[in-house]
């Protein structure tokens, strides 16, 4: 499945990181980055994670809200927040199903080899939960910078 701009993404409810679930609902009202990585803990989603801590005062300045999401448990996530002291939550979404329904699940080249997996991907959400950009197949370096610009671009335009 695809995203489209100006369109609801498919709904869903994950387990998050610090008890609960989040919904699609629960993020109506606010600007929401959702971030897709592939595991806890690899170099590159540590890079990206440190990448979204760093930068959260900027983020919430814009009045935006973080959520990475991952098929890690929330047992996992919860080590992965605490051995980097992150700063935002991690949903869990063990069968891949809204990571598939987002457009970040697929086929990878890692080294020659092909797999299915995650891709390394981000959505913003506006406060009508609503895609407002989609960054398909990220590379890290640069990826977090890139974001808060179109958030800011969006929050401007907005009003």
């Amino acid at each position: 499945m695809s995203l489209t701009i100006g369109k609801k993404p498919k709904a869903f409810k994950l387990e998050a990181s610090g008890g609960g679930t989040i919904s699609l609902a629960d993020l109506a009202g606010k600007w929401t980055i959702l971030y897709f990585y592939p595991r806890d803990n690899t170099p590159g989603c540590t890079t990206e994670a440190h990448n979204f801590r760093d930068a959260q005062a900027e983020i919430e300045a814009l009045g935006a809200e973080v959520y990475g999401i991952s098929r890690d448990s929330i047992a996992s996530h919860e080590k992965f927040i605490e051995k980097h002291g992150l700063n935002f939550r991690l949903l869990s979404d063990p069968d891949a199903k809204m990571i598939e329904a987002y457009g970040a699940f697929g086929e990878k080249v890692l080294y020659g080899k092909r797999s299915m997996g995650i891709i390394r991907s981000t959505v913003i959400l506006d406060p009508d939960n609503k895609v407002a950009a989609h960054f398909p197949k990220v590379r890290v370096k640069g990826h977090v910078d890139a974001v808060i610009e179109k958030l800011r671009e969006l929050v401007e335009a907005r009003g």
